[in-house]
């Protein structure tokens, strides 16, 4: 604070008084002044290395564990670093960088990330990390030093691999925000690399409601986010112009979806299969019972849709109230066995799939059997068992653990139950519409599904491949049928368009993309780089 005796200065101008040498004069004066140099600094070999290196010319190896919401995140960095001219490979021996995408879900994957990690950098491979770990937990010790792209910030992996090319490490682990509120993520009209490109994958929200006292997950994709029904239809919309024939719509949770922005999963639903080509399918992923009670009239209108599986995959996870209400999963075992019984009498033959935890912190005996009897009443044909793995920084690792002898003991009954009926033996003799999108492991077989999302296995000629036709079931096994095609019917192409070539870049503006994407890489012009961010 200027003091009462300070002088009162108006403007710039009063600063200088008529004392002061005039400019004509200060110019004269620098004639005779002998410029100090400067003293260069020397650059290390590390230095100058980075400073040659130019991105967009290296090979990149992506590895993604986890849910196809982690799948659909990692076509999309692969597509934009592949039109940004990096080259993608198959091959981690030949890549210059290795983009690991990870999964927080169990400790197995966590433990299978980490040690990928150790093995890139015991090859002098460049590292950049992506999915749940790293956006949940950055300061892990084994993270330290490595470039992070967080899961909202899928978007900008050209930035990030650029840098980590060059020797840097870049961390962008914020949220995606406008006017306020949250998005879903990322723009889903970017480019992206199928890994089938028969099958797209649209994450229709991020997040979820829930705060499930198990969950790691949550840590890293937060509340509900939505994209809004408008965008959601254009990508499916674009899909089929690209030769897609099955699109899965995944989320941490679907049933949720629009309750963030005034609008409803049926609501969403019904405006996509409006774009869903005659013999092209859509899929709907994982929804948690307490969110799919209020719309169970519209979702058995849905999935009796011809263009849509009669498939619904609803998480149960226990089947005692106690266990439910200590991981807080908001509903009891009865609404689980509503949404079930409601489902099978008005979508007949629809597929329940769901999960079960096994030693759950607290489970008793007593709660490990309605478990069972669960599974007997009613025999899902899919049935993910998952042992009780205590996630780091979660509620539930605080409580008191089952022994693992006795976690083990009860995963090995459960999976034993599940083994010992076979759901597909009363359909050999079927006739049955598939559609043909994929190859079985052992390359032997096409993968095809029929209505209800069951797995059939056909002849591996190249005519059926995103073909729908028609089979007889011969052969059924645990997980799968096998089924002969009829003689008398045709393949039945679903497809608008001609698919993408395995590797293709997806993307009706790649042209633009990479040309953007060119000027982000002019390091001088930085008007030019900041407008061609904001156009991206």
């Amino acid at each position: 604070m200027p003091s009462a005796c300070d002088p009162v200065i108006e403007d710039i101008e009063d600063m200088v008084s008529s004392a002061d040498p005039t400019p004509h004069e200060r110019q004269s004066a620098r004639k005779n002044i002998i410029p100090r140099a400067k003293k260069k600094k020397e650059l290390n070999n590390e230095e100058l290395q980075a400073d040659s290196v130019i991105p967009g010319m290296q090979k990149i190896w992506m590895k993604t564990w986890g849910c196809s919401h982690n799948n659909s995140d990692g076509e999309y960095m692969a597509g934009q670093l592949a039109a940004s001219g990096y080259k993608m490979t198959d091959n981690p021996t030949e890549a210059d960088l290795w983009l690991l995408n990870s999964c927080t879900v169990k400790n197995p994957a966590e433990d299978h990330f980490r040690n990928s990690i150790k093995k890139a950098q015991e090859q002098d491979k460049k590292v950049v990390v992506a999915g749940c770990v790293p956006q949940a937990q950055p300061r892990m010790d084994y993270l330290k030093g490595l470039s992070i792209i967080g899961v909202q910030q899928i978007d900008r992996v050209v930035e990030v691999v650029d840098e980590a090319v060059k020797g840097h490490s870049v961390r962008l682990l914020g949220q995606k925000k406008e006017g306020g509120r949250r998005l879903g993520g990322a723009r889903l009209d970017l480019p992206k690399i199928r890994k089938n490109p028969l099958i797209e994958i649209i994450s229709i929200n991020t997040g979820c409601l829930n705060a499930c006292t198990y969950c790691k997950t949550k840590h890293a994709r937060g509340d509900l986010a939505s994209y809004p029904i408008e965008e959601l239809v254009e990508r499916a919309r674009q899909s089929f112009q690209e030769g897609v024939c099955e699109i899965w719509l995944t989320s941490e949770d679907t049933g949720a979806y629009g309750r963030d922005i005034g609008t409803d999963l049926p609501t969403l639903l019904w405006r996509l299969v409006e774009q869903i080509p005659d013999g092209a399918m859509l899929r709907l992923g994982m929804t948690n019972p307490p969110y799919i009670l209020e719309h169970l009239e519209e979702m058995a209108k849905i999935l009796n849709h011809p263009r849509v599986y009669g498939f619904l995959h609803v998480p149960v996870q226990s089947a005692s109230d106690s266990v439910l209400m200590d991981m807080k999963r908001e509903y009891c075992i009865d609404d689980f066995k509503r949404v079930v019984d409601f489902l099978k009498d008005r979508v007949p033959g629809v597929t329940i799939a769901t999960d079960i935890i096994c030693g759950f912190p607290g489970e008793t005996e007593e709660d490990f059997q309605e478990t069972l009897e669960l599974v007997k009443l009613y025999r899902f044909p899919s049935l993910f068992i998952n042992q009780f793995y205590p996630r780091p920084g979660t509620p539930a690792a605080k409580m008191e653990q089952v022994p693992a002898q006795v976690k083990k003991q009860r995963t090995r009954e459960l999976s034993q139950l599940f083994h010992s009926y076979n759901p597909y033996d009363h359909k050999v003799g079927e006739r049955q519409r598939v559609l043909v999108t994929e190859e079985s492991f052992d390359a032997q077989y096409y993968v095809a599904h029929n209505k209800f999302y069951e797995q059939v296995l056909v002849p591996k000629k190249v005519e059926f491949k995103g073909k729908m036709i028609e089979v007889e079931i011969y052969e059924a096994g645990k997980h799968f049928m096998k089924g002969r095609p009829v003689e008398d019917s045709k393949p039945f192409n679903p497809s608008i368009a001609a698919p993408l070539q395995k590797g293709e870049v997806s993307g009706l503006m790649q042209g633009l993309w990479r040309f953007l994407n060119t000027l982000l890489h002019i390091e001088t012009r930085n008007d030019i780089k900041k407008l061609a961010a904001l156009l991206l």
